[in-house]
Parts: C-alpha cells; sequence; structure tokens
C-alpha cells in the first residue's frame, strides 16, 4: 500500500481578476476549488494512474470535512485525523496576478494528534510506499520527519521525501529511497546557483553521498535530473507544452516517479514517468489525468 502525509492540507480558492486594483473591490473572472497540500496532491495524482493509496494527515472544521469529501470523490482513501479545535486552512492563490498567494496557517496540533499519527504509521508493513511531503506547521517539532523515519527503520518501507532545507537534509541519515528537491533547493542548501542540468548533477551526488538513495531534482522548463543508487544519472528536458498551472507540478513528478518504479522497479522507466506527470500537470488546470500523463509519456519514449 502506498501511504501519504500532509501535515497541513488546503482548500486551495484558485480565482483569476481581471486588471486588479488594490483597496478596491474586484471581481472574478474564473473560480475553482480544489484540495491542496503537496502528500494529497501525490495521492490525487497516484488515483488518476490506478495506484490504491491512502492519504494520512490533520484536519479540522467544515473545511476539514471538505478536504475529506473532495479526495474520497477521487478515489484516494482518507485516513485524515480530525482535529477537535481550529479549522484546515484556505489558501487563495490569485492566478492572473504573477502568481500570487495568500496562505492560511492551518489548525495548531497537539502532542495527543501527533501520537495518534504515529500509531497509524506504525501499522504500516514491509513493503508499503510512504511519502512525506511539504513543510511541517509551526506547532509541530520541526524535526517530525526525522523523528518519523527513525520509527520506522528497519521496517522494510520505502520512504519519498519531499522538503526543503533542513527539514530535507535532516532526514538523509536515515536512507530515504527518494528525495526530490528543486533546483532552486538544493542549490540553497549547498551555497549555490544551479540552472543548469549539468551543473545540477553533482549536487545531487552529494545528497546520495549525504545518504539520499536516489536524488531527483525538478527544474521546471529545464527538465529534471535523477541520481539513481544503480549508478546511473538520467536527465531529461521539459517536454513540449503549454505551462497553464505550476502548482502540484513538482507532486505530480514524485507520483509519476512511484507509480512507474512499482510497475517495473527500473529506474529510467520511473523517472520518464515522473517527468510525464509533472509535466503533464503544469500543462493542465488541474492535476494531471492518466491520459494526459500517457500523453506526455509519449513524446519521451
Amino acid at each position: 500500500m502506498v501511504y501519504t502525509v500532509t501535515f497541513n492540507p488546503s482548500l486551495d480558492y484558485i480565482v483569476s481578476v481581471e486588471d486588479f486594483k488594490l483597496g478596491l473591490t474586484n471581481r472574478t473572472s474564473s473560480e475553482l476549488i480544489l484540495p491542496g497540500g503537496k502528500g494529497l496532491n501525490v495521492s490525487m495524482v497516484l488515483g488518476n494512474l490506478g495506484i490504491e493509496n491512502t492519504a494520512l494527515g490533520f484536519v479540522a472544521g467544515f473545511t476539514g470535512e471538505e478536504i475529506v469529501r473532495r479526495i474520497e470523490q477521487m478515489g484516494v482513501t482518507s485516513d485524515l485525523i480530525a482535529i477537535a479545535n481550529g479549522i484546515s486552512r484556505i489558501n487563495l492563490k490569485l492566478k492572473s496576478i504573477d502568481g500570487t498567494e495568500i496562505n492560511g496557517c492551518g489548525p495548531e496540533i497537539g502532542e495527543k494528534d501527533i501520537r495518534k499519527m504515529m500509531e497509524k504509521l506504525d501499522g504500516l508493513e514491509k513493503g508499503d510506499v510512504l511519502a512525506l511531503a511539504g513543510s511541517i506547521p509551526s506547532s509541530m517539532p520541526d524535526d517530525m520527519y526525522g523523528k518519523i523515519m527513525e520509527r520506522l527503520t528497519g521496517k522494510g518501507i520505502m520512504i519519498i521525501v519531499d522538503a526543503t532545507r533542513d527539514l530535507l537534509v535532516n532526514v538523509l541519515k536515515y536512507h530515504p529511497f527518494l528525495v526530490k528537491p528543486n533546483n532552486h533547493e538544493l542549490g540553497e542548501i549547498f551555497g549555490k546557483e544551479l540552472r543548469t542540468r549539468a551543473e545540477v548533477i553533482p549536487y545531487a551526488k552529494k545528497m546520495q553521498e549525504m545518504g539520499a538513495v536516489n536524488v531527483l531534482v525538478s527544474m521546471a522548463g529545464e527538465g529534471a535530473v535523477l541520481v539513481a543508487e544503480n549508478g546511473m544519472v538520467y536527465d531529461a528536458p521539459a517536454p513540449k507544452g503549454k505551462l497553464v498551472n505550476g502548482v502540484g507540478a513538482g507532486d505530480s513528478m514524485v507520483a509519476g516517479f512511484i507509480a512507474g518504479w512499482m510497475e517495473k522497479t527500473d529506474y529510467g522507466f520511473a523517472f520518464a514517468m515522473g517527468v510525464a506527470a509533472g509535466s503533464a500537470s503544469a500543462f493542465s488546470e488541474r492535476l494531471a489525468t492518466r491520459e494526459e500523463i500517457e500523453t506526455v509519456y509519449r513524446q519521451l519514449a
């Protein structure tokens, strides 16, 4: 079974406003409400690819209930923990104003809630896949991912981490199966500006030396790089297509990689599926469907 963890899911309210004027009443020209959060995005794309999975994390209030309703409608199994106080966040994304976003805080997650999550994770078994994705809310310990990985050490669980800076660096000693920084995040870790795939490769290898089994680096319009456990380096330019919505593209890449690996346990195929899924979501108003991913994959084959 595949599990994803999203500590701070959201309802994303995506709007377009023509001729936005600060300080005045503006009216939307288009609106879209979607469940959000990096782990949930991975779950939803996996569901689109026919991979059964369970979403773990925390929700609260009426927004939390709506998040659960929507992801279950999309075929994702929800095992999200309901918190008694607060509400799950609403993120406002002003699509037509250069990607401007206003993200909510979300509910406060207490020690009792964290214990419930750990008990659920204790139920994972050998051969299961766990994707830890996104940031840690301020109400939680900032070493939460490390604590989870330490707790699951030796159980034979394939763990994937999509996080930034110290949150990512601090889990490398637990040897995650896959980490997926983008080129900017990788550059921040090593104090370098990484623009090209060739520049990324040596630093992805450094991250592998620090403990990651495989390092997948997304690079938006520049493509992607995979430094794999088998010693191979895979790189690909971005497939051709019109950028429509970059939100969730990196998460879709993670989902595509997982689906590809589960199908063939082949790094080249998993990498191509990751690139196809990430690009297909970038070319779509919403997260990519199986058909959209297969269309882009055929460009890479």
